[in-house]
């Protein structure tokens, strides 16, 4: 069953936006058990940052040069959204083989992994020379934590099912890190968000829907908040969307302007 891109575009659109304070370590707290969140609604508008035209290409000319580091096709969606031009290199690391009990440092090791992957391959004397543009990589991770447990991106069948049907009728968390690292300086900024997912019940059919399509091995515990057959059961999302969706455009923006900065 092919996804339906301007479905998904659409159906986001409804889902209420509440971006966290950059750089709060804590969670957002979760709704009291006597009371659930309130229905999604659409995001109010906001003021476009310096760096985020929310076009699909700057209006002035960026001043750096960016790589993704990532080749997920919502990331890259979502730097399109906030208006910047990059290219995409992938770290190609074993994720498995990198291990931490707590989801924030599991999450922040693994971009770092990502970015020093990605600088093995680059001659990174050629992006500091004086009169060169600033160059960026920015990397990413993202976990589900669901009852206290890390999940990652299933890998059977029955570890999809298993996840899927657990997050019906009730919630999830997730930890995302972002890092962005100044190949021309060397510094190197990173910072996590987190977020919480709430779900009606998700029927039997569209879990196997889901399953048989495959998209719900390529992300982190299955989660697919984007994908237009599990947004109907979307009751409510406290935290940012696009953090849920792997990169918060907040700590995205903070991190590029403060990695510029002298």
């Amino acid at each position: 069953m092919a996804i339906s891109s301007r479905l998904a575009t659409a159906a986001l659109c409804s889902l209420q936006r509440r971006p966290r304070i950059f750089g709060s370590p804590s969670p957002p707290p979760p709704p009291p058990r006597h009371h659930r969140p309130a229905p999604l609604a659409s995001p109010r508008a906001t003021s476009p940052s310096p760096m985020a035209t929310g076009s699909s290409s700057p209006v002035t000319p960026q001043p750096f040069k960016l790589i993704l580091g990532s080749s997920s096709v919502a990331r890259k969606h979502i730097l399109e959204k906030m208006g910047l031009d990059f290219q995409v290199m992938t770290a190609d690391i074993d994720e498995k083989s990198i291990r931490r009990e707590n989801p924030d440092d599991l999450v922040m090791v693994l971009a770092e992994a990502k970015a020093d992957a990605i600088m093995s391959r680059l001659n990174i004397a050629d992006y500091q020379k004086e009169d060169n543009q600033p160059t960026l990589l920015i990397t990413s991770d993202i976990v589900v934590v669901h009852e206290g447990i890390i999940r990652e991106k299933p890998t059977t069948k029955e570890e999809a099912r298993q996840f899927l049907k657990g997050y019906s009728g009730g919630h999830v968390s997730t930890v995302g890190s972002v890092v962005v690292t100044n190949l021309t300086t060397g510094k190197r900024l990173g910072s996590l968000d987190k977020a919480e997912v709430y779900f009606h019940d998700i029927p039997d059919e569209v879990i196997e829907n889901l399953i048989d399509e495959g998209v719900v091995f390529r992300v982190a515990g299955g989660l697919l908040l984007e994908h237009p057959l599990i947004l109907p059961f979307v009751e409510a999302v406290v935290g940012s969307t696009d953090s849920v969706m792997g990169l918060s455009t907040d700590i995205a923006n903070k991190l590029i302007h403060d990695s510029l900065s002298e």
